[in-house]
């Protein structure tokens, strides 16, 4: 799925970094606990949490993820903003629960990484 389909679906906001036609993912990773989210073997998934502070963008940045989803309408600090520019990830958020937003993309055919 396009991550400009994601986007759309949640109607989601890009708060920064650069989108491409062709940019998607195929799975998510739901997590407010960051230390679960180092525990994944892999790196070609969108995470999806309610921490909206420097850590989950730090470990977004150690395991390698390009995009990370801040749900319930949490406003990111401009710092978070600032380090997710640095870091080339993409920063979205979007109004809904992490259930919600969990369940949309699921029906929608998108993943989970187990």
């Amino acid at each position: 799925m396009t991550i400009r389909e994601i986007v759309s679906l949640l109607r989601g906001t890009v708060l920064c970094g650069e989108i491409d036609e062709n940019d998607s993912v195929e799975y998510c990773f739901a997590s407010d606990l960051m230390s679960d989210v180092l525990t994944v073997c892999r790196s070609d998934f969108m995470l999806i949490t309610g921490l909206s502070n420097m850590q989950s963008i730090r470990t977004a940045e150690m395991s390698d993820l390009k995009y990370v989803l801040i749900v319930r309408g949490k406003t990111p600090t401009p710092e978070m903003v600032e380090l997710a520019e640095d870091n080339d990830i993409v920063l979205i958020v979007c109004p809904y629960s992490l259930f919600k937003t969990s369940g949309i993309l699921y029906k929608a055919g998108l993943k989970g990484v187990y």
